[in-house]
C-alpha cells in the first residue's frame, strides 16, 4: 500500500490479527482499541481497573457493530498494571498461553504527573509506569511476537521533542517536578523504543520496534463516551478554544494505529500526525539525543537492571514465522 494511499478512517482488513493495547480503558488506548477492533482485529484490553476494564468493553461493544461477530473483530480484557512488576509477570503469563501477538501498542502512563516525587518498588513513579513497566513487557512477550513477525509501537510524545537531552538520572532523585518527571520519561520511551529496534536487528528477530507520538490530544475534543470520556463542560470550553492547535484523542491515536499495522511502517521510524500537533499520520523525525545509540545502551542497561528482565533474544530469533 502506498503510503499516499492510507486512509485512518478506512483501515485494512484485520481479522485474524492479535494486538494488546496497555492502558486501554482511557484515551489514546480506548480509541486505538477502538479502531483496530472495527477493521476486524482481535484486542486484548488492557487496564488496571476492573470497573474501567469492564466500562471499555461495554463501549466498545456499543460504538462498533459487529463485535465478536462477522462485521467487525473481538476483544477481551486482562488487568494489567505498568507501574507493578508482580502484576507485569502475572499479565504477561496469561498473555502468553494465549497465542501469537500481531502487535503490542505500549500505550499507558501517567500523564499527569503527582505534584511531588512519589515511588512505586523503589521506583520513581512516572518512569516506573512510562517506561520500565513497558520495558519488562516488551521483554516478556517477545517470543508471542516473533513467531508472527509482529511488531512493537512505543508511545512517545511532542515532550520528548523538547526535552533534547539525556536523563542522566531516570529516577530523578533530585530535582522532581511533574513537568521534568512526564518529559524524561517520555525521552526515555523514544530511547529505548529506537534501541530495540537496533537490538532486534542485531539478533536477528523478526520483530519491529516503532515509536510513534499522538501529537496535542486532548479531552475537550473528543467525542463522549460512556465510562471512558466524559469532559466537564468547563473542559470542554477551555479546550475548545485550543482548536486550532490540538485535536481529538480519536485522531491523536491515528499515528500509533499506523505505526502498529502499515506494513510500509519500518522498524526505527518515528510517527506522528502530520502537522506535529494535529493531522493525519506522517513519518516524522525523533530528538537528536535520543537517537544517540551510546544513550540506548546505557538507558538499556539501567532497565534491565531496574526490572530484573533480559530480553529473550536468542529464543525469539529462533521462533518461525507462523504468518496467518
Amino acid at each position: 500500500m502506498a503510503r499516499t494511499a492510507w486512509d485512518p478512517r478506512r483501515l485494512p482488513d484485520l481479522s485474524g490479527r492479535r494486538y494488546l493495547v496497555t492502558g486501554s480503558t482511557r484515551g489514546l488506548g480506548y480509541f486505538a482499541t477502538e479502531q483496530l477492533v472495527r477493521a476486524g482485529a482481535h484486542v486484548i484490553l488492557t487496564g488496571r481497573n476492573p470497573n474501567r476494564l469492564a466500562a471499555a468493553h461495554a463501549a466498545v461493544e456499543r460504538r462498533v457493530s459487529g463485535v465478536g461477530g462477522d462485521e467487525a473483530g473481538s476483544l477481551e480484557t486482562l488487568l494489567l498494571d505498568t507501574s507493578n512488576f508482580g502484576s507485569i509477570r502475572a499479565a504477561a503469563a496469561t498473555a502468553r498461553t494465549r497465542g501469537p501477538l500481531h502487535g503490542l501498542l505500549l500505550n499507558a502512563g501517567i500523564v499527569h504527573p503527582p505534584r511531588h516525587r512519589q515511588t512505586v518498588g523503589g521506583h520513581e513513579l512516572v518512569f516506573a509506569t512510562n517506561v520500565l513497566g513497558h520495558f519488562a513487557l516488551a521483554g516478556e512477550l517477545l517470543q508471542n511476537l516473533a513467531v508472527v513477525g509482529g511488531r512493537m509501537v512505543w508511545l512517545g510524545s511532542l515532550a520528548a521533542l523538547s526535552g533534547d537531552r539525556e536523563p542522566a538520572d531516570p529516577e530523578l532523585v533530585e530535582g522532581y517536578t511533574p513537568w521534568r518527571a512526564y518529559v524524561q520519561s517520555k525521552v526515555a520511551t523514544t530511547v529505548l523504543g529506537l534501541e530495540a529496534d537496533r537490538r532486534l536487528r542485531d539478533a536477528g528477530v523478526p520483530v519491529t520496534s516503532v515509536v510513534a507520538h499522538p501529537g496535542y490530544s486532548i479531552s475537550g475534543r473528543t467525542p463522549g463516551v460512556r465510562g471512558v470520556n466524559e469532559p466537564s463542560r468547563m473542559t470542554r470550553f477551555v479546550d475548545n478554544l485550543q482548536t486550532p492547535i490540538a485535536q481529538s484523542k480519536e485522531h491523536g491515536a491515528w499515528a500509533p494505529v499506523r505505526a502498529l499495522i502499515d506494513p510500509v511502517v519500518e522498524g526505527g521510524q518515528f510517527w506522528g500526525p502530520r502537522f506535529a500537533v494535529y493531522g493525519e499520520p506522517h513519518r516524522a523525525t525523533p530528538a537528536k539525543a535520543t537517537r544517540d545509540p551510546a544513550l540506548g545502551t546505557r538507558l538499556w542497561e539501567y532497565c534491565e537492571n531496574a526490572t530484573r528482565v533480559r530480553w529473550p533474544f536468542e529464543k525469539a530469533a529462533r521462533a518461525r514465522r507462523r504468518l496467518r
